[in-house]
Formats: structure tokens, C-alpha cells, sequence
């Protein structure tokens, strides 16, 4: 990781396990100020604890990417904690595993809110931010 990126503030979705835990983890070991957003706060504050044990810095932020309310305020505390937003990572998803024939209806609702929805939200969000300090 460059110099440049030291000191840059990056959100990551989806941080409560797998790859958002493993990026939001890596980002915060090289010099980056983290975010971790995702609904399982245990998971978060775990996640918190170890990073900072490291000598990192990362703040834990329960969030529901698919309610804009709750993007709104993951955002609004990152900006207020870290001054602005370089990085967005939408890494937050969901994959039911089902036959399509068994119309599990509400699987497929779910994963489109998550997976779309809530990459619509963050990004949407972020963006205004990102416009208005010239970068991101």
C-alpha cells in the first residue's frame, strides 16, 4: 500500500465477517481509518477490539444497508469522527441458496434490497460527501 493511502478514511460494508472483516482489517493495519459497518455489532465490536489492539484505528458502526436512515447516520458519524470519506467499499451481500423453483420469494427480496439497495444507498450517500471535499 502507498504512502497516499495512509491516513485515508474508508468505510466497508458488510465488515462482520469474510472478505468485509479480512479488507476493513488489512485497511486499518496499513495506516487507514476505518469504518466497519455491518448489523451484527458483537461482530463489529470484536473486530474493533482487535484492530485496535494492533495499534489501528477502526470504528464499529451497526448498520442496515438496506435502510437509508441507518446509511445516513453510518455516514454522518464517519464524517463527524474522521472529517470525510475517501474510501467506500460496498462489500456488504447476500447469496440464499434455494432452487429457483422452490420461489423462495422473500430469499430473493432480501438479497436484492441488500445487494442492490443497499449499494444504491451507500453509494448515494457517500457521494455528495466525496463531491463536495473534491475526492474520493
Amino acid at each position: 500500500m502507498t504512502d497516499r493511502l495512509k491516513d485515508r478514511v474508508a468505510i466497508v460494508t458488510g465488515a462482520s465477517s469474510g472478505i468485509g472483516w479480512a479488507t476493513a482489517a488489512g485497511l486499518a493495519g496499513r495506516g487507514l481509518r476505518v469504518v466497519a459497518a455491518a448489523r451484527r455489532a458483537d461482530r463489529l465490536d470484536r473486530l474493533a477490539r482487535l484492530v485496535r489492539e494492533s495499534g489501528g484505528r477502526l470504528i464499529p458502526a451497526t448498520t442496515d444497508v438496506t435502510d437509508l436512515g441507518s446509511v445516513r447516520h453510518m455516514v454522518e458519524t464517519t464524517v463527524t469522527e474522521y472529517g470525510n470519506v475517501d474510501i467506500l467499499i460496498n462489500n456488504a451481500g447476500v447469496m440464499p441458496l434455494s432452487l429457483i423453483q422452490a420461489a423462495r420469494t422473500e430469499e430473493w427480496d432480501r438479497m436484492i434490497d441488500v445487494n442492490i439497495r443497499g449499494l444504491l444507498y451507500c453509494t448515494s450517500v457517500c457521494l455528495p460527501v466525496m463531491l463536495d471535499q473534491g475526492h474520493g
